[in-house]
């Protein structure tokens, strides 16, 4: 099969509702060799000394109030990199699908997120986590790390919150992205 031809990522997690979503959470998500967004977002890391060592094992930035934010997604036959810079604290992962669910890397840990497409966004959960991609851990201790993606005044949104048992809060970021050539504020 063609690259041209082959489903995106977004698009084999979601199957026919994908289709369905708006235009700017689409056209993100439709990305095939590499594309650069560019938003504002605000970061707030939890205060708990537990919940601020997991963010620092998994990368995650600190504290910030509406920092230029940039993404750089880089995508191939076996995946996408997401690239991203928040005021100047880069953040990474490596996202895939495989057996019906998308699997993030970010740091020592593998995600294993259902997608869910209703409303014009899209909903991850977390179905498994693994350390350094072999160990499960507990599903239960991340029922508080959700995502959503959303369009709102034409603009792609995103909502990131983790939070763990007996540690709270871990990280909340929101903001929102555009394609570099149409970021303005």
């Amino acid at each position: 099969m063609s690259e041209a031809a082959r489903p995106t990522l977004f698009q084999q997690a979601l199957g026919a509702a994908y289709f369905k979503l708006p235009d700017s959470l689409r056209r993100l998500h439709a990305v095939r060799g590499s594309a650069r967004y560019a938003g504002i977002a605000s970061i707030e890391r939890g205060r708990n000394p537990l919940a601020r060592l997991c963010a620092n094992l998994a990368g995650l930035p600190g504290s910030m109030h509406e920092v230029p934010t940039t993404v750089e997604f880089v995508a191939d036959a076996t995946g996408e990199a997401w690239h991203r810079d928040f005021g100047g604290t880069r953040m990474r992962s490596r996202l895939a699908f495989r057996d019906g669910l998308l699997r993030e890397r970010i740091g020592p840990l593998q995600f294993r997120h259902v997608l869910l497409a209703n409303a014009g966004a899209i909903w991850w959960r977390v179905a498994g986590v693994r350390l350094l991609g072999v160990l499960p851990l507990p599903a239960g201790w991340f029922r508080g790390v959700r995502c959503r993606e959303r369009e709102h005044e034409g603009r792609y949104e995103f909502l990131v919150e983790a939070a763990l048992p007996l540690v709270g809060r871990v990280i909340r970021y929101e903001g929102w992205l555009a394609p570099v050539e149409d970021a303005a504020p």
